[in-house]
């Protein structure tokens, strides 16, 4: 079992595990490394009615996914808002790791400051990275609690249940081996969710 890939979570952990690794990612630094779009997409397939070929004869519950996929990320955004609250700079202050660097948390700043809070909470969902160190980093500025709670659960849905209803409605259609759609599609979720972070460093190296 791969914590790093989308299709073992799906295969190897289930729901729960879905769920946990969703928490995870937006609630806890490790999840900087976890797969969110993509495990997203796949679960929705894994719900639909070619999931049982996905999932070896199993299916994932699809009102359980639905439901549970933003309260999951709400709840963890909610959890890294009170690190970043109660631990503040020095948790941003660590030196660089393989998934940590100080560069991504210029970045998150940067997010920040140029959409607002409303609008960088939800476009921030979309961006690898940044939806994790967007929570701890709201909790360090203290972002107003109303503020928080409203563009926190709006994006969370947003995010969770929109890539979940593109796998499920792919899904329904797939006729055949679903391994011959996955990657490539996996893949353009991937490019997609990189390049507004492509598009910055392009701008940051223009300006200078």
């Amino acid at each position: 079992m791969n914590l790093f890939d989308a299709h073992s979570i799906v295969t190897d952990l289930g729901l729960l595990g879905i769920l946990g690794l969703l928490f995870a990612e937006t609630g806890l630094l490790i999840g900087l490394a976890f797969p969110g779009d993509s495990l997203l997409f796949i679960a929705g397939v894994a719900a639909s009615g070619t999931g049982a070929a996905l999932l070896n004869g199993n299916q994932l519950p699809v009102a359980p996914l639905f439901i549970g996929a933003p309260i999951a990320a709400i709840t963890g955004s909610f959890v890294g808002r009170w690190i970043g609250a109660k631990y503040g700079r020095k948790l941003f202050n660590r030196p660089d790791a393989r998934f940590f660097t100080q560069a991504r948390v210029v970045q998150t700043e940067k997010w920040l400051g140029k959409y607002g809070i409303g609008k960088a909470l939800v476009l921030a969902r979309f961006i690898p990275f940044v939806r994790t160190l967007i929570n701890p980093m709201v909790g360090i500025i203290n972002v107003p609690n109303k503020a928080f709670i409203f563009w926190n659960i709006l994006g969370a849905i947003i995010w969770t249940d929109t890539i979940l209803l593109l796998g499920y409605l792919l899904g329904e259609k797939i006729k055949g081996s679903i391994d011959t759609y996955l990657l490539p599609i996996i893949g353009l979720i991937i490019f997609l969710s990189l390049l507004p972070i492509v598009f910055e460093v392009l701008r940051e190296r223009k300006r200078k």
